[in-house]
C-alpha cells in the first residue's frame, strides 16, 4: 500500500466515522480522500473513481431530502411543522456544529407540533417521525460512503 492510499484510506474510514457519529461533514471528507487518491495518480481510474464516489454522495444527498421528508408528510406532518424543523436545524447547527443540524431539527418539530396540538402526547408522534427522518438520512449518507468506499477498493486492490 503506497503513501497516497494509506492516506486515502485513512480519509475514507474518518469521513465513514464522521457520518456515523456525526460531528463533521462525512462524505465531503470521504470524496476528498478520494480527491486525494485521483490527483495522486493520475489515471483515468483515480479520476472515474472520484466521479462514481461525488455521485453516489450527490444522489444520497438528494434521496436524503426526499424519501425521509415524504414519510414524514405520509405521517401528516404540516409543511409548517417541518419549516420550523428545519429552521431551528439550521440555528442548531451554529450553536452545535453539524449535530446541532439534527438536535435542532428534532426539537423544532417537536415544538411546533406541541403548539399546533396542545400536548406532549399529540405533538409525541410526529417528533417521532422526525427522529425516524434523521436516522434515514444519516443510514442513506453512511450507504453511500460505503459504497464509494467499496468503488475505491475495488478500484485500486481488485481490478488490475
Amino acid at each position: 500500500m503506497t503513501d497516497t492510499e494509506l492516506v486515502t484510506l485513512v480519509l475514507i474510514v474518518i469521513g465513514l466515522a464522521g457520518i456515523a457519529v456525526p460531528v463533521m461533514p462525512g462524505s465531503l471528507v470521504v470524496n476528498l480522500g478520494l480527491l486525494v487518491y485521483a490527483i495522486d495518480s493520475g489515471t483515468t481510474r483515480g479520476w472515474v473513481i472520484l466521479g462514481i464516489g461525488v455521485t453516489l454522495s450527490l444522489a444520497a444527498e438528494v434521496a436524503k431530502f426526499l424519501l425521509p421528508g415524504r414519510r414524514m408528510k405520509q405521517a401528516g406532518v404540516p409543511n409548517k411543522t417541518l419549516l420550523v424543523g428545519a429552521l431551528l436545524g439550521i440555528g442548531g447547527f451554529f450553536v452545535v456544529p453539524v449535530i446541532g443540524l439534527f438536535i435542532g431539527f428534532v426539537l423544532g418539530v417537536y415544538l411546533a407540533e406541541r403548539i399546533r396540538l396542545g400536548s406532549h402526547q399529540a405533538a409525541w408522534p410526529s417528533t417521532k417521525h422526525a427522529l425516524k427522518a434523521v436516522l434515514w438520512s444519516m443510514v442513506i449518507e453512511f450507504t453511500a460512503g460505503l459504497l464509494a468506499a467499496l468503488v475505491w477498493v475495488v478500484g485500486v486492490f481488485v481490478i488490475p
